[in-house]
């Protein structure tokens, strides 16, 4: 298996999408948007006689305190078959390698490889993994786009049709929207983010992000508006054969309305227009019980036919052991008191990170 380093975008994007399940946090503008945030982006390919069978986005930064960098590989590496596992074995050799060349404290993984993968799970702790604390969401509801509009209105649950339908009679519109209302989407995402007790970064975060997707035409933001007043909205990606629910936020007026329902019935047209054929709705609970705090949003999304995705989670190979638990016990709750000092919650973030 030969490596290669990638640093064109047009390349890199190319080698991604003649994987299964590309996915947008492993293309070529998600490294560029974390680099401008403080992350330090770099691009491998595994090559078989010149075929790519696996590829890995890594993301580096520096710990300040600790004057080495932790390694994140942001719902990656990719694989061309997750139960190829002499493959795995050559993809989690080289990002140990990787780890230790640099100097790191660990590199995290989070990749989208079923709950199921056996041999995945074997491997990872025969050489030392450990599951890791979660930067993205473990677990996903899915919708299969591969149909006409009808059988998709078919597929979602009554409860579901009727609402959306709801908004529509009771003049709810849906529009594009672009950079010019990123502030107000905004707002109502901090609305949100207090409401529902999700941690918020500065507007200067999300600009950098959202901006560079809308410029790029691989994001689209869409706003729910009644009788001049905004109740809604979701900012989507896509790449490749899917489109993501990145972004949502709501008013906590005109609930009665339904603005989410035709809002995401929106987004699932625009998704199939594009050439779509799933659209992930981003988050699910890490268990289905009626205890977990994000019950009520899975139903909303298996309401639309989504169908429940269980994978693997976050796994960290401790590459300094001693730092590592240093820094897997410090961090929480460094970050837990700079949260509370801040008033924010600290659940994390309900959006990519």
């Amino acid at each position: 298996m030969q490596i290669e380093e990638v640093r064109d975008g047009t390349e890199w994007d190319r080698a991604l999408l003649a994987l299964p399940h590309p996915h947008v946090l492993q293309s070529y503008l998600w490294g560029e948007v974390k680099r401008v945030t403080g992350w330090v982006p770099r691009r491998f390919l595994l090559l078989d006689s010149g075929k790519v069978r696996a590829a890995a986005a890594v993301l580096a930064r520096r710990v300040p305190v600790l004057r080495a960098p932790i390694l994140y590989v942001p719902k990656g590496p990719l694989v061309a078959e997750a139960a190829d596992a002499p493959l795995l074995e050559e993809v989690l050799d080289f990002l140990e390698q990787l780890s230790l060349e640099e100097g790191a404290v660990l590199v995290k993984i989070d990749p989208d490889w079923p709950a199921e993968a056996r041999g995945a799970l074997e491997a990872l702790a025969r050489r030392g993994w450990r599951r890791g604390e979660p930067v993205q969401f473990r677990n996903t509801v899915r919708v299969d786009l591969a149909a006409d509009e009808a059988t998709l209105l078919a597929r979602m649950k009554p409860k579901t049709r009727y609402n959306i339908r709801l908004a529509e009679r009771h003049g709810v519109v849906v529009r594009t929207g672009g950079v010019a209302d990123l502030p107000a989407f905004f707002a109502l995402y901090e609305e949100t983010g207090r409401r529902d007790g999700f941690l918020i970064r500065p507007y200067t975060y999300y600009r950098v992000v959202w901006q560079a997707f809308l410029e790029a035409g691989l994001g689209q933001l869409f706003l729910a508006e009644h009788d001049g007043q905004c109740l809604a909205g979701v900012l989507a990606f896509r790449f490749g054969p899917t489109a993501w629910y990145m972004y949502g936020a709501s008013a906590s007026t005109k609930r009665d309305l339904m603005p989410n329902h035709l809002l995401q019935w929106t987004v699932m047209r625009w998704a199939r227009a594009h050439g779509c054929i799933t659209y992930d709705l981003w988050g699910a609970p890490d268990r289905l019980d009626e205890s977990d705090p994000l019950w009520g949003v899975y139903r909303f999304k298996t309401g639309f036919g989504g169908q429940f995705v269980a994978q693997i989670g976050a796994y960290d190979y401790p590459a300094h052991p001693v730092l590592y638990r240093g820094v897997t016990w410090l961090l929480p709750r460094v970050l837990a008191l700079w949260r509370q000092a801040r008033g924010q919650p600290t659940l994390r973030s309900a959006g990519p990170s």
